[in-house]
């Protein structure tokens, strides 16, 4: 698969094929903002190098077979690596994790140099105190719009008991125990 921008011809083909009126970046990202999202942290291998960065968007696919999907922007500067990988580790992080999840979205820095994971026998990166953790296989790498959508298949696993970290209009959130 190619590391380039995707082709957005097909997108573009199905989007003139209807007249209705689309949103505006902006507006998306006004309701996208509202939307509560758990928080992970994905990582993989590149050659010597541990690769990471935040995602909330990672969502279940099917459970028979264990499937996972994530996105990713195709400008992302963790994509050249994420385009060659063919596994990687979704550490889906806990309340107080904050730092971590800052971190791993932050450009330009070491986002594994302040320690806090653990590598796999399979070398990939699991982040220590995580709410639960996947291994798994890239199964599929799908160009949509701007980014792409990463299909995986779930190997390995590890849960704790931990309150997952949610994310909400740029804040960081905590549940707040059931009644």
């Amino acid at each position: 698969m190619s590391t380039s921008t995707p082709d957005l011809r097909h997108l573009e083909r199905a989007l003139a094929d209807h007249d209705e009126p689309a949103l505006t970046a902006d507006e998306y990202k006004q309701v996208f903002r509202r939307h509560a999202a758990g928080v992970a942290v994905v990582t993989l291998r590149d050659g010597d190098a541990h690769v990471g960065f935040t995602a909330t968007s990672v969502i279940s696919v099917s459970a028979a077979p264990p499937l996972l999907a994530f996105s990713l922007a195709s400008g992302s500067s963790s994509w050249p690596a994420l385009s060659r990988a063919s596994t990687v580790a979704v550490s889906f992080l806990a309340e107080g994790q904050e730092d971590v999840s800052t971190r791993f979205a932050t450009s330009g820095v070491d986002r594994f140099a302040d320690g806090g994971w653990t590598a796999l026998p399979t070398g990939e990166a699991v982040v220590d105190g995580a709410l639960a953790w996947v291994r798994a296989r890239v199964v599929q790498r799908t160009p949509v719009g701007d980014s792409y959508l990463v299909s995986l298949r779930a190997l390995a696993h590890g849960v704790t008991d931990a309150q997952p970290l949610v994310y909400r209009d740029r804040a960081y959130h905590r549940l707040v125990p059931p009644t």
